[in-house]
């Protein structure tokens, strides 16, 4: 089978004005940016289209490194409802260069289930993550002045909590010293990095509903404390117009189309293990807007992603999603079902059987948020029949629905039963009202003890004294209203990455907390989690390079 750019390299694309057309959006709405992609405005958002619309949360079991393919998944199923008629579109998270350039190569889907062009949207894009990028370090550019300005006023911050940001995985960044060298270099103190994809700034462009609630959030978002314990930010600066500018085109979602030429949104990108995991809700609206059936996708495994979808992006918006559907794969359920990962690509019936108690905990959990779950089962060419089948009849016993996905070698074709069961189970059994997790009035522990709790299965939960002394911050600011959002390994329902299966009664301890008072939500960080990934021993990055003008290593 030929590579993923080289299938993307053998699509013959349609003009991105055509894709608008295609779903009703006009003409002249369409900012281009090239031939075949655009900047579509927000304002075509239609609410009443909207609640009309059917939505589907594509989520996963607890992943491997290689991933579970759950943007294959989604794009796959939107080639299948189109390929039995219905109107179709999917909306995504843009790729972050962090992971392209290190462990995954690339983020637009896989095999025939792509978004394309993939070799840009891999890359730089429409220049949003750098907008978000420029506009997080601006403030911190702004914040250092405003310090070294009034010095000599006697102004000064007490603790200053605004980090900087960069798109690329670097450990060396994550603890750094600024303004060493002469006074006029600036005041020397303590700072550091956090990949762009957990800027506060990603957060508030995914959850702002426009321009006037971007510039809002950008205002309030906390940069410090004074020495009299007074909270200082952005509006104390007084730039939250000039960061608004940086951000006027990253606001507006992006629309491309899938290797059928089915039209897609992509457009924000926060990771779900150290931000919230979803794309924008401006993005998922308009493809509501414009789509009978609107598939989107959550970060990572459905105790993280979902989670947050749910519990911040939907109570935000007021998104209701119809169907949530859980990506599996043979090799994921061996691995967690005790199986080493260089054998996981082998036949092992008692350790898929064994890994079957990830789903099933995910599958309770999904449940309990009133949803109505389907499988979907992403087949590798090293899968057995006999495997497969021990999954239907364990999703039978369940009592949810399951299909297999072969989109990845088939594009639409393969998704077609997929998609027929989507449709059959929205129509006859679509999922309830949904049902949160914890209330808004409860206290942030109580928020963070439910999650750990109820959806991963802690049995005890521990708080730094770090934590503790930034509740007590939160509860003097009157913001315990706010949604959390914690961030954890993906690799385990645990804060410990080697814990694999369905662990439970377990000790989860939360190391830290960041208060995302534009974003409106608190950030719980569990266990030794970094908001800076590093690269791996052997990074893409030695496998990416320009032949004959063609990009090759993107995958």
């Amino acid at each position: 089978m030929k590579s993923d750019i080289e299938i993307a390299r053998s699509i013959e694309l349609k003009k991105i004005k055509q894709v608008a057309e295609s779903i009703g959006i006009p003409r002249e709405e369409v900012e281009n940016y090239g031939r075949y992609i655009a900047k579509i405005p927000e304002q075509l958002i239609d609410e009443e289209k909207v609640k009309k619309s059917n939505l589907i949360l594509v989520t996963a079991i607890t992943a491997t490194k290689a991933g579970i393919g759950k943007t294959t998944v989604s794009i796959g199923l939107a080639l299948g409802l189109n390929k039995i008629g219905k109107k179709a579109i999917v909306a995504l998270r843009e790729p972050s260069l962090g992971p392209c350039f290190g462990m995954k190569g690339g983020a637009a889907g896989g095999g025939y289930a792509q978004v394309l062009p993939m070799e840009k949207i891999n890359l730089h894009f429409t220049g949003d993550f750098h907008a978000i990028t420029s506009a997080h370090n601006m403030i911190s550019a702004l914040l250092d002045n405003y310090l070294y300005q009034n010095q000599a006023k006697g102004f000064g911050l007490k603790e200053i909590l605004w980090r900087r940001v960069l798109d690329v995985n670097d450990r060396s960044l994550r603890s750094i010293v600024v303004g060493l060298g002469p006074k006029s270099n600036g005041i020397t103190q303590e700072s550091g990095f956090d990949i762009t994809p957990a800027s506060e700034i990603m957060a508030i462009l995914c959850l702002s509903k426009d321009v006037d609630d971007l510039r809002r959030r950008i205002e309030n978002i906390l940069l410090g404390f004074t020495y009299d314990d007074k909270p200082f930010t952005v509006k104390d600066l007084g730039v939250a117009g000039a960061i608004t500018v940086l951000l006027k085109d990253a606001i507006h979602p992006n629309l491309v189309q899938t290797t059928e030429g089915t039209a897609a949104f992509v457009h924000g990108g926060p990771f779900a293990n150290i931000a919230h995991g979803c794309n924008s809700i401006l993005a998922t609206k308009l493809a509501m807007s414009f789509g009978d059936y609107v598939i989107t996708e959550a970060g990572f495994g459905a105790d993280l992603g979902a989670e947050k979808f749910y519990n911040i992006k939907c109570r935000k918006s007021g998104l209701q999603p119809r169907l949530t559907v859980i990506v599996a794969t043979a090799q994921g359920l061996k691995m967690h079902g005790g199986v080493s990962l260089d054998r996981i690509k082998e036949p092992n019936m008692e350790g898929l059987k064994e890994g079957l108690r990830n789903l099933d905990k995910h599958v309770r959990n999904l449940r309990s948020f009133g949803q109505t779950v389907i499988v979907a089962f992403n087949k590798f060419a090293t899968d057995t029949d006999e495997e497969m089948e021990l999954l239907r009849e364990h999703c039978e016993q369940l009592g949810v629905g399951f299909a297999i996905n072969n989109a990845f070698t088939e594009g639409g074709e393969g998704a077609v039963d997929m998609a027929r069961l989507v449709v059959d189970t929205i129509e006859n059994n679509p999922s309830g009202s949904l049902r949160y997790t914890y209330k808004e009035e409860d206290s942030i522990q109580q928020k963070i003890e439910k999650v750990a709790t109820n959806i991963y299965g802690a049995s005890v939960i521990t708080y730094s004294s770090i934590a503790r002394n930034r509740i007590k911050l939160i509860e003097k600011m009157g913001i315990t209203h706010y949604p959390v959002c914690i961030a954890k390994t993906q690799y385990s329902f645990s804060a410990d990455p080697k814990i694999y299966g369905a662990v439970n009664n377990f000790e989860f301890h939360i190391k830290d907390i960041v208060i995302n008072n534009g974003a409106e939500m608190i950030v719980a960080i569990a266990g030794e989690i970094l908001r800076m990934p590093g690269l791996p021993k052997e990074p893409q990055a030695l496998h990416i390079d320009i032949v004959d003008g063609e990009i090759e290593g993107l995958s």
